[in-house]
C-alpha cells in the first residue's frame, strides 16, 4: 500500500526483510508541485495580518510534510525539484535548496545557488531555505558560505546567521566595509538583528560613507543604528527617508515613530497630514506609536475607503480590539474598488494592500471606544491593548497576529539595545521552542 510518503513496501518470498521503496512519480511530483506553492503562501503569510503563530506553524507541518515527500524520495525526489528549477521561481529554489543543503552535497548546492545567484527574484527562496534547516544541518556549510569565494555566497552566509541568531564575529564586522554593496546592506542589517552594539561606530561611519552612495545600505546603517540605540543622525536619516520617498520608507515607518516621543511625533505628522498623499503613512505612524490620544482621529478616517482598514489595523495595535473576533466589521462600500480592476484598459496592476484587512464599522468602534477608552491614558504607548513593556511584548509574541508580533520583536529590541531581535518568520516550531510555550494562549 503506498503511504502519505510516496512509496509502497513490497516482500516476497526470498527477499530481505524490511522495506523496499518503491518511487511513485506522479505522487513524488505532487510533493514538488506542492512544497513551492505552499511556500508561496508562507511567505505572504510571514507579514500577513490575520495569520498567527499557530496558524503560521499549522502551514509550516503542511511544506514540512511536502518536503519530508521528497526527502524519502531520495535521488528521484532530488532529480524532480531539479526539473522545477527550470522556473526561476523563489519557492522551487526554497525546495531544492532545503533537500541541497540537508544532503550537504556540495554538487547539489552549487546546482541551486546557480539559479539563486543568476535570478536575483529567487535569492528569496534560497535565504529562507537557509533559515528553515535546523542549525545542526548548517555546521560545517555555513563556514563554507561565510568564507565564499563571491561576495554572493558570503551575503548568504550572513543572512543565514541573522535567521538563526547566530553571530558570525569578526566575519561580520569585515563585511560592513566590503565593495560589495549588496553584501555590505546584508551585513549592516544582521548588525542590528544580532544587537552587535560594539559595531555602532562602524554603522555611524557607514551612514556617512553611504550617504551619496547604495540606498540600501544607507538605509540599513541607519535602521540598525537606530535599534542598537542611536538617536541622533540616524534617526533623522530614517525620517529624511520616510518623507523623500525612500523604497525603504515603510521600513522606516514601523521603526522611527516607536523611538519618538509623544511631542515630537505630533510635532512631525502635524507637517505630513496637510497633503493627502501621507495620509496613510500617517495612519500607520500613529498605530506603530502606540498613543490612544490618536483613537477619535483614526475612528474618523474609518469614514473613507482607500484607508478605513488600515485605520482600522492602527487601532486595534493600539488598543487590542479584534475587529472581527468582536463582531466591529462591516460589508465594503458599495462600488469601492482597491488593487486591479476587472477593466482591461485599467493599468493599475497594484494589488490590494489590505487585502486581508477586515472593514471596521465606524458607529461599532466609536461605540466601543466610548465603553472602554477609561483603560488608556493619552501619553502613554500602548501594544495590542497593553502599555508597551518587555512581558507584554512576549505576550503579543506568542499570541497576536504577524504585524503584531514583529511590532512587538521591534519593541523588545529597542528596550534592550544589544539584544537580538528575535525573528519572527522563523518556522513555527521553532519559534514556539524559543517562546518556551506551545503556542497556545496562556
Amino acid at each position: 500500500m503506498a503511504s502519505r510518503m510516496g512509496y509502497s513496501s513490497t516482500r516476497g518470498a526470498g527477499e530481505i526483510e524490511g522495506p523496499v521503496p518503491v518511487i511513485i512519480k506522479d505522487i513524488i511530483a505532487e510533493h514538488a508541485d506542492e512544497a513551492p506553492f505552499l511556500w508561496h503562501l508562507r511567505d505572504l503569510a510571514v507579514s500577513a495580518p490575520h495569520y498567527d503563530l499557530a496558524d503560521l506553524a499549522e502551514l509550516d507541518e503542511r511544506v514540512e510534510a511536502h518536503l519530508d515527500g521528497l526527502r524519502v524520495a531520495g535521488d528521484a525526489g532530488w532529480e524532480l525539484c531539479v526539473e522545477q528549477l527550470a522556473h526561476n521561481e523563489a519557492g522551487e529554489v526554497f525546495a531544492a535548496a532545503v533537500l541541497a543543503l540537508e544532503s550537504k552535497n556540495i554538487k547539489r548546492l552549487e546546482r541551486v545557488l546557480g539559479v539563486a545567484e543568476t535570478v536575483p527574484e529567487t535569492t528569496r527562496g534560497f535565504i529562507s531555505a537557509l533559515g528553515w534547516v535546523t542549525p545542526q544541518t548548517l555546521r560545517g556549510t555555513g563556514k563554507l558560505f561565510l568564507n565564499g569565494g563571491t561576495p554572493f555566497v558570503r551575503r548568504l552566509g550572513i543572512a543565514a546567521c541573522a535567521l538563526h541568531g547566530a553571530d558570525p564575529g569578526e566575519t561580520l564586522a569585515s563585511a560592513l566595509d566590503d565593495d560589495d554593496a549588496a553584501l555590505r546592506a546584508r551585513a549592516l542589517r544582521a548588525a542590528g538583528e544580532l544587537g552587535r552594539a560594539d559595531l555602532l561606530p562602524a554603522l555611524r561611519k557607514r551612514l556617512d560613507a553611504d550617504v551619496e552612495a547604495d540606498p540600501a545600505c544607507r538605509f540599513r546603517a541607519a535602521w540598525s543604528a537606530v535599534l542598537l540605540g542611536e538617536r541622533g543622525p540616524a534617526l533623522e536619516r530614517l525620517r529624511v527617508g520616510i518623507v523623500s520617498g525612500s523604497p525603504y520608507a515603510g521600513r522606516a515607518l514601523r521603526l522611527v515613530p516607536r523611538v519618538l516621543d509623544s511631542a515630537a511625533l505630533r510635532a512631525w505628522l502635524k507637517g505630513l497630514v496637510q497633503d493627502p498623499k501621507w495620509l496613510r503613512p500617517v495612519i500607520e505612524a500613529t498605530g506603530a506609536h502606540g498613543d490612544p490620544h490618536y483613537a477619535p482621529w483614526l475612528i474618523k478616517q474609518m469614514d473613507t475607503p482607500e484607508v478605513a482598514r488600515v485605520a482600522g489595523e492602527a487601532f486595534a495595535m493600539i488598543t487590542g480590539v479584534d475587529i472581527t473576533y468582536q463582531d466591529l466589521e462591516c460589508d465594503a462600500p458599495e462600488g469601492f474598488e482597491a488593487g486591479p480592476t476587472e477593466n482591461p484598459e485599467d493599468e493599475d496592476v497594484a494589488l490590494d494592500p489590505d487585502e486581508d484587512l477586515p472593514w471596521p464599522d465606524p458607529a461599532k468602534i466609536a461605540a466601543w471606544w466610548g465603553e472602554n477608552k477609561g483603560n488608556f491614558a493619552a501619553g502613554t504607548r500602548y501594544l495590542v491593548g497593553a502599555p508597551v513593556s518587555p512581558e507584554r511584548c512576549r505576550e503579543v509574541l506568542a499570541t497576536g497576529f504577524q504585524r503584531q508580533r514583529y511590532a512587538a520583536a521591534l519593541e523588545l529590541a529597542l528596550t534592550a539595545p544589544g539584544e537580538k531581535l528575535f525573528e519572527t518568520r522563523a518556522p513555527g516550531h521553532r519559534q514556539r521552542q524559543l517562546l518556551g510555550r506551545t503556542g497556545q494562549a496562556a
